[in-house]
């Protein structure tokens, strides 16, 4: 992507909130660049990274005219306006000078599909996201799911909730020469298989443009992930939603695993049959699961999952960390850089497949 534009015509708005200090140190980047924030038209953050912020919050009719007249006067934006599909449909029919939008997302394509643009919009400007942000934070909460199902955590729970002591003593799995099996290795795979190799673990693993990988023991497609897991104790999902890998998890995959597999999923739910997931959880194909994030979100109140006795639910909450607006922010000054210098932006949103 080659870039004309002098740095002294270029305006960023910050649409979401963010911390002073970050956007301190978007400025610094490139002097000649104007970054408007204006942070009375943002919503407060509740908590770390709360790219929507207070659902309270209410502009008054002043202060939204404000937020889009700040936010179409620039070439580049910090986030969705309002952290939404909507308002991410308004800003491609108001802005005619809009180039990028950098999303908070890593899985930001559902969001521009949600939007509604036709493909000729959408040509017309990126949309980056925060893709590797994440990785780190996922990573060690699927390794979270691999310990708790290998210790029996969510046994030993429910002994401690009913104060019981058992007479066998019953041991747990050792993670130390264990097999693991993660769709999706790419860069949260691929951290989860860092982790899960310093654990003792061999690891193989599933990508769509098959090639030998440093420290994964096999590489395949989605075509040979039944392969893979006849022998894997735990199997990690990192693969986005799209319509390649909606229900890939099915009841032929799930039966394809030996009896007490762990399994994390730490990608998007509508990669997993749910009910398929349920039926090896109570046949023994699965031993424990641990779900960050679920086909139907939030996870209705019947989901069986909520009270699954091998099954840890988290609202898809696992990315979140303390440190997320530093990370990307520091991946958007970054991104900053490669656009000034007219080289080609890296995680833009496929507009065919919305990943």
């Amino acid at each position: 992507m080659m870039n004309t534009m002098t740095t002294d015509e270029l305006t960023i708005a910050i649409a979401v909130p963010l911390e002073a200090e970050h956007v301190e140190r978007i400025r610094a980047i490139e002097p000649g660049i104007t970054v408007l924030y204006e942070p009375d038209l943002l919503p407060p953050e509740r908590f770390p990274a709360d790219h929507s912020g207070d659902p309270d919050f209410k502009r008054t009719p002043e202060q939204e005219e404000r937020y889009w007249s700040m936010l179409n006067k620039a070439q580049i934006l910090y986030g969705f306006p309002n952290e939404n599909p909507a308002g991410l449909a308004r800003i491609a029919q108001s802005n005619p000078h809009l180039q990028w939008i950098h999303a908070m997302a890593a899985g930001a394509g559902g969001a521009v599909k949600a939007s509604g643009l036709d493909s000729e919009t959408l040509q017309k400007f990126k949309v980056t996201t925060s893709a590797g942000v994440h990785a780190l934070p996922l990573a060690e909460f699927a390794a979270l799911g691999i310990l708790n199902g290998f210790k029996r955590s969510a046994e030993l729970a429910q002994d401690q909730a009913a104060k019981i002591w058992p007479e066998l003593r019953i041991p747990t799995k050792l993670v130390n020469g264990s097999k693991l099996v993660v769709t999706g290795l790419g860069e949260i795979g691929l951290e989860t298989a860092r982790i899960a190799r310093a654990l003792g673990m061999k690891v193989s693993g599933t990508k769509r443009n098959v090639e030998a990988i440093e420290g994964i023991d096999e590489v395949a497609d989605n075509s040979g992930l039944p392969g893979l897991l006849a022998d894997a104790d735990a199997v990690v999902n990192t693969l986005p939603g799209t319509p390649y890998t909606e229900k890939l998890f099915n009841r032929d995959v799930f039966s394809a695993m030996k009896p007490g597999t762990v399994f994390a999923n730490v990608g998007r739910g509508t990669v997993v049959d749910e009910e398929a997931l349920l039926e090896a959880l109570d046949n023994g194909q699965v031993s424990f699961a641990c779900l960050d994030v679920f086909a139907v979100e939030p996870l209705p109140q019947d989901s069986p999952l909520w009270s699954h006795p091998r099954v840890m639910v988290s609202p898809h909450t696992s990315a979140l960390s303390a440190a997320e607006n530093r990370l990307i922010a520091e991946r958007f000054m970054s991104n900053l850089r490669t656009f000034l210098d007219g080289g080609e932006l890296p995680h833009l949103v496929d507009t065919v497949h919305f990943y």
